[in-house]
């Protein structure tokens, strides 16, 4: 028990028993008189011996990093297949890789386009690293278009291209923009515009949208690497320490 509790107990136990009659068989309830002398007790003593808060607020948050660890794990088990075996959702690096990094992105998303030259220089350097693609689309109606542009441009063949390009853009975008980048890679417009009103394409933004709210997913971007759900942007050095560790049997 720690410390800043045990004190709240004696002093609660010691004001109680001083008050109960010898041989009661109950303790007599705490009087307004007593509770406040149990208060002034704790607050004397807690002013003298600050670091008793500190441990406390230090437990306090270790038991929310605890619960809070054991709750994603818990989660990313239960949805796993949606996670990494989603037909709909595109796949790069090598597919057969030996770990997986899923990002959770949004193409208006700063963080997520500070971290894109991490990622890319990662998937160079290991040539076992899945990537996972997550379309995110969180922060307004660009971003939306622009994910149903990737998804669409994922039905000819040029997701990754696609993705690269937009996430090279720097700055506010619009639908203009975003068919500018995928004229620029290539991408049939017409079939594109077409595609992106596909079903599919909306059944794909609606499950991440589901799949996030299953982790406890609110913000871009956010990591799932092995067992671990890693939100904000992450750089190359922690990304390859928990990439080595997710690999770690």
């Amino acid at each position: 028990m720690p410390l800043w509790a045990r004190l709240l107990l004696s002093a609660f136990c010691c004001a109680v028993l001083a008050s109960s009659p010898v041989g009661a068989a109950e303790p007599a309830p705490a009087t307004p008189e007593q509770r406040r002398a149990i208060e002034a007790i704790v607050h004397d003593y807690l002013l003298s011996h600050p670091e008793v808060l500190i441990e406390a607020l230090h437990e306090a948050e270790q038991k929310l990093d605890r619960d809070a660890r054991a709750n994603a794990r818990q989660a990313l088990a239960a949805h796993r297949r949606e996670l990494l075996a989603d037909p709909a959702t595109p796949v790069g690096g090598n597919p057969r890789g030996s770990a997986t990094i899923v990002e959770f992105f949004d193409y208006s998303c700063p963080y997520c386009k500070a971290v894109e030259p991490s990622l890319e220089r990662l998937l160079k350097q290991d040539r076992s690293l899945r990537f996972v693609y997550k379309e995110f689309p969180v922060l307004g109606p660009e971003s939306v278009v622009a994910a149903r542009a990737a998804l669409a441009a994922n039905r000819q063949g040029k997701y990754e291209a696609f993705h690269d390009a937009m996430m090279a853009v720097r700055g506010p975008f619009d639908d203009a923009e975003i068919y500018r980048v995928a004229g620029s890679v290539g991408l049939d417009l017409a079939r594109l515009k077409r595609d992106m009103a596909a079903p599919q394409v909306e059944a794909e933004l609606k499950a991440n949208m589901i799949l996030a709210a299953a982790l406890d997913v609110h913000g871009t971007p956010t990591f799932v690497i092995g067992k671990e759900i890693v939100p904000g942007a992450i750089d190359l050095k922690n990304l390859q320490r928990l990439i080595a560790a997710a690999r770690t049997p």
